[in-house]
């Protein structure tokens, strides 16, 4: 079975159950594979980053094993503002935040509820120095667990987020991201759009953030915000002191 999110921002749970943790969202016309079926609860495995959790029944429609390989194979379409709105035959509006997909209301098959969308667009790749200025409608975001979006964001969801607004693929958590692209021996090194990764006593990846120039990071910490970074990690221009400790950075494009 195969679905789409037909509402603007739907939670992904770790476990089949309302008071579960969010560990990621899903945004308005994302679509995925069900993985297993529940009374109240489905399993999903999303198409865009093979992320898998569980999502309320309610909060989805299915959609054919047809259509879902025609949205994964068709250029992506992404609303470009911070928000937007979709529209019904009746007028009724449907606000979705930056980044939702808007590919499938090209397929009437899918769009059965023909919305229609009037707002700023954006597809294909993007210059690289476009990165800092997607990172920058971010800012200020609040801090939250699993989120996506401007309304609450994490430090993995904002860079996927700003990476996949100019046409480029990262995976969802930073752990997995850091396994991306190519490693970089010095900060010296970097250009802005780069990614900067860090970590926990035990070694494991925690943290991620842009790279910007002057020895600048944006990242998500509290909220999304800029900070300085130099060889020993992220040093809060507010705290005066370090919060992140450097592992590796890497160049993706």
């Amino acid at each position: 079975m195969f679905g789409i999110c037909n509402l603007a921002i739907v939670p992904l749970r770790l476990e089949a159950n309302d008071r579960s943790e969010m560990t990621s969202q899903v945004l308005f016309g994302e679509h995925f594979k069900i993985l297993q079926q529940k009374e109240k609860w489905s399993h999903i495995e999303l198409a865009y980053d093979g992320y898998k959790g569980w999502i309320d029944n309610k909060q989805y429609k299915t959609i054919t094993e047809a259509d879902y390989d025609n949205l994964t194979s068709c250029p992506a379409v992404l609303n470009a503002d911070l928000i937007e709105y979709i529209t019904t035959p009746n007028n009724l509006l449907v606000p979705i935040p930056i980044g939702t997909s808007l590919s499938f209301l090209d397929f009437p098959d899918i769009n059965t509820e023909n919305f229609s969308f009037e707002g700023l667009k954006t597809s294909g790749v993007n210059p690289k120095e476009n990165l800092l200025r997607t990172a920058f409608m971010y800012l200020n975001a609040p801090y939250l667990w699993g989120g996506k979006t401007p309304f609450g964001i994490d430090c993995s969801g904002f860079t996927q987020m700003v990476y996949k607004l100019n046409g480029y693929h990262l995976q969802r958590d930073a752990s997995q991201q850091a396994t991306q692209g190519e490693a970089l021996s010095f900060i010296e090194e970097s250009e802005p759009g780069d990614l900067a990764f860090f970590d926990n006593e035990e070694g494991n990846i925690i943290h991620v953030g842009i790279i910007m120039e002057d020895n600048y990071i944006i990242h998500g910490h509290g909220k999304v915000r800029i900070d300085r970074l130099d060889h020993l990690g992220i040093y809060n221009i507010d705290t005066r002191r370090h919060t992140h400790k450097l592992r590796v950075i890497k160049k993706v494009i």
